[in-house]
């Protein structure tokens, strides 16, 4: 009943989100994914770590998709997704754990960053105030 509850209450907060949240969400996921993939590889459950760092792949390729190429920063960002997807997969086929920890590194920048930019559009929509 209780697992109902929060899938339910999963399914409607992404289907409430504004696209800069679901965005945030994506981030969130990936890293999410990473943390499960390092477990995998320090257990040496090899099929936990490749489904993992699939799922977080699958996210960095959502992210390429999504990314709206008539933006300057776009130059910026796909460079860095592409990289980031280049490497989990070296990391996947090495079971390399320091891969998985840069990926993380950027992967959470990407996501601080992603926060304080929601952030301060909110203030500027909203006014002062505004926690997230």
């Amino acid at each position: 009943m209780a697992q109902q509850q929060y899938q339910a209450y999963k399914n409607n907060s992404v289907n409430t989100a504004s696209p800069g949240e679901l965005t945030l969400m994506l981030y969130n996921g990936c890293l999410k994914f990473i943390k499960q993939a390092k477990k995998g590889i320090e257990e040496k459950n090899f099929e936990k770590k490749n489904i993992n760092i699939q799922k977080a792949q699958k996210i960095i390729r959502e992210l390429m998709l999504t990314l709206d190429q008539k933006t300057e920063i776009s130059d910026q960002f796909m460079p860095l997704y592409d990289y980031m997807n280049v490497r989990l997969m070296e990391a996947n086929v090495q079971n390399d754990l320091e891969i998985l920890e840069e990926v993380d590194s950027l992967v959470k920048e990407f996501r601080d960053t992603w926060k304080e930019v929601i952030k301060q559009t909110r203030q500027t929509q909203y006014g002062q105030g505004v926690q997230i």
